[in-house]
């Protein structure tokens, strides 16, 4: 997967860069957005890490630019950034990006978040479109769910969770780790509301011991879904 890295900072491009190569990616990075634009718009890349910030033409009017010029065939854009408030990201994922991920970066959640948006991309390769357990349809390439054969109704932020939970399966996932994966902040958000969501998901999935599987908590940690021993 070949992708285009706009980032200034020296220091940090380097790093990320090199993540990203040890990972098994072709990285072509930028200081300058005119730069980056051109070279999207002239060359086959698969995504684009976008910082915002940036000499010349910021992110945000890299990808104006490149919606106009590329349309349906444009990349899928990744903002990396330090602008952090609700109306930033908000503001950002409106304008058509994929993703947001805020500085300070990490190794394992940005290279969770790139695999995450070319799934999403490519229809759901790599991955079970459709997923069973015992009275739970799970169907990543709709985002529903069934219980018993009835849609289950959930909100967008629970039906993100709900997904990331049935991709890990068995798996501990931090409260932190669940609040940058599926709100895409830090410590904006509360890790009550993290909790919230989990009481709700257990509601309405019926993820209790009686049926099967169970969303456990784990005592000042997070969560882990797992299969009721028998």
């Amino acid at each position: 997967m070949r992708i285009a890295y706009l980032e200034d900072e020296a220091d940090l491009s380097a790093t990320v860069s090199a993540w990203l190569r040890e990972a098994g990616y072709d990285v072509e990075s930028f200081k300058s957005g005119a730069d980056c634009a051109r070279a999207v718009e002239n060359q086959r890349f698969d995504v684009c890490l976008l910082d915002w910030m940036v000499p010349d033409l910021s992110g945000e009017e890299v990808l104006a630019r490149l919606k106009i010029k590329l349309r349906h065939a444009m990349p899928p854009v990744i903002f990396a950034t330090g602008r952090d408030s609700e109306e930033d990201v908000v503001g950002i994922l409106t304008s058509g990006a994929d993703d947001y991920l805020i500085k300070p970066l990490s190794r394992p959640l940005l290279l969770a978040r790139l695999q995450a948006v070319m799934r999403r991309r490519q229809g759901g390769v790599g991955m079970l479109p459709t997923q069973h357990f015992g009275r739970l349809t799970v169907d990543h390439e709709r985002r529903q769910i069934t219980l018993d054969g009835q849609l289950v109704v959930l909100t967008d932020r629970e039906t993100d969770l709900a997904l990331y939970l049935f991709q890990n399966v068995g798996r501990a996932l931090s409260r932190e780790t669940l609040i940058q994966v599926v709100w895409s902040m830090t410590s904006e958000i509360d890790t009550r509301t993290v909790d919230v969501h989990v009481s709700s998901l257990r509601r309405k999935l019926g993820l209790s011991p009686e049926f099967g599987w169970r969303l456990v908590s784990i005592y000042r940690y997070g969560y882990r879904l797992e299969r009721d021993a028998p």
